[in-house]
């Protein structure tokens, strides 16, 4: 696939190929407004911004990054925070 930094908008079958996902699923991405894209042509094709691309995969790489510190702050246990000899 072709990812010239001259290109402006991708196909959903190459957005798919990025994100190991579905053209389908690009398509719905869009739908939902986590991807920007229109329809373009005669016939319409859908075409998805190339800086959306980017967008969704940086605010996917912050929600994993969130989840990690969740977790990580789940799975401490109060003695590992206070110490064994805390006083009530």
């Amino acid at each position: 696939m072709s990812t010239d930094s001259g290109e402006q908008f991708f196909t959903p079958a190459q957005v798919a190929e990025l994100l190991s996902i579905a053209p389908d699923e690009v398509v719905a991405l869009v739908h939902e407004g986590r991807l920007r894209g229109t329809r373009l042509g005669t016939p319409e094709v859908w075409r998805i911004e190339r800086a959306s691309v980017r967008d969704y995969l940086d605010d996917q790489n912050e929600l994993s990054r969130r989840h990690a510190l969740w977790h990580q702050s789940n799975a401490a246990s109060l003695p590992e925070v206070w110490g064994t000899h805390t006083r009530f």
